[in-house]
């Protein structure tokens, strides 16, 4: 029986380990064993048991409770944590998903005691050593034994820092092991989807008509905390919805909500509570943001985890980043890198409006990521 400790330390994460939690409850239970360890790096008021269950996520075997603070303090709060969950486990692997403190603390605690580290979105590259998670991605990758890749470009950037692409057993920190394994989001979103369009009422909630509206997530500092960012996106929307007659969704966190005041300039911010386009919301749950990706005729977000829902759901993205991990899907011209720039939003929501015929090959796995990890962690018994 291989013993597995398991690392979250927010609501992404969680839903990512659910799906290989479920195929080891379904497939492998008599040969894999995990324990899940929540950092607490994310208090999030919506983890509730109703969560849990809803979603069928196992709830964690322990909560650290670590909380908020400078990335130095609540990384070293979880380090030190999380060697203490080790040394008591002892298991025999580490897994750590993306790229949050979480995954870094995990992944530092880990190789300092010799529990080799699982890393599942391996290989994951914005080259922009200014975000904190590129930072954590490239450590955490470079200390792991087993590195699983979403996709072929992730395996890519891997080799090119140095990974052999043919290593043979025994693995090892100094021996690492490459994989291409399909993304796990696009096992859950396979998943979720059945159980979304059962339970959720957002679309008639919201007297939406599907395949008419546009979906728009703003959430990273760099495009909240600065003025002349946030006035140059919601100028373009502002324009675009109007101009279009166009229904905006907008899930905006508590604070951002509370920037637009802050930061917008005072006539776009009357303009914005005043223009009948724009539906500016609270944050959604899991299962309503899967419906209104699924039902939207177009998305625009700053987030790397909805551009890739944006794909699996087949629908044309506008990035709100200078760049992005998932390069593919801007290659494939299924979406367009538009950053804070007013008139390269305007001139990719025209673009998307004259092109309707989008391809979208699958270049995300078949949607059995997690079944291929199971198999490939079990071959080390």
């Amino acid at each position: 029986m291989i013993k597995l400790v398991t690392i979250i330390g927010a609501r992404p994460q969680i839903i990512k380990a659910a799906a290989l939690n479920r195929e080891i409850q379904k497939n492998f239970s008599d040969k894999i064993s995990e324990y899940i360890v929540h950092t607490g790096q994310h208090y999030d008021k919506n983890m509730s048991s109703v969560f849990f269950d809803e979603l069928m996520i196992p709830s964690p075997d322990i909560n650290l409770n670590v909380g908020s603070g400078s990335h130095g303090n609540q990384t070293a709060l979880m380090i030190k944590e999380i060697e203490e969950v080790l040394i008591k486990q002892k298991p025999d692997f580490l897994i750590v998903y993306g790229d949050t403190n979480s995954t870094l603390a995990g992944a530092i605690a880990a190789s300092k005691i010799h529990v080799p580290v699982i890393h599942i979105e391996a290989g994951l590259r914005s080259f922009n050593k200014t975000m904190p998670e590129e930072i954590n991605r490239i450590m955490c990758d470079h200390v792991s034994t087993l590195l699983f890749s979403p996709t072929k470009t992730g395996c890519e950037n891997l080799f090119h820092e140095g990974f052999d692409s043919d290593t043979k057993p025994p693995f090892s920190i100094d021996n690492p092991h490459v994989f291409h394994c399909g993304d796990i989001m696009y096992d859950n979103s396979l998943f979720f989807s059945v159980i979304a369009d059962e339970k959720s009422n957002i679309i008639e909630n919201l007297k939406l008509t599907p395949d008419d509206y546009v979906l728009v997530t703003i959430h990273r500092d760099n495009n909240t905390d600065y003025p002349e960012r946030l006035n140059s996106i919601f100028e373009a929307l502002n324009k675009i919805s109007i101009a279009e007659k166009k229904t905006f969704v907008l899930p905006l966190h508590p604070r951002t909500a509370k920037l637009l005041q802050t930061n917008l300039d005072k006539n776009l911010y009357k303009s914005i509570v005043n223009n009948p386009f724009l539906k500016i919301l609270p944050p959604v749950s899991f299962l309503d943001m899967i419906v209104l990706e699924k039902n939207s005729k177009l998305i625009i977000t700053d987030s790397g985890g909805v551009q890739k829902e944006s794909y699996f759901f087949k629908k044309p993205c506008i990035i709100l980043r200078p760049q992005t991990e998932w390069k593919e899907i801007v290659e494939n011209g299924t979406a367009i890198i538009a950053d804070a720039d007013k008139n390269k939003i305007l001139d990719a929501f025209s673009y998307f409006t004259k092109n309707s015929g989008l391809k979208y090959p699958s270049i995300f796995g078949d949607g059995n990521a997690a079944g291929f990890i199971c198999k490939e962690i079990i071959k080390l018994m």
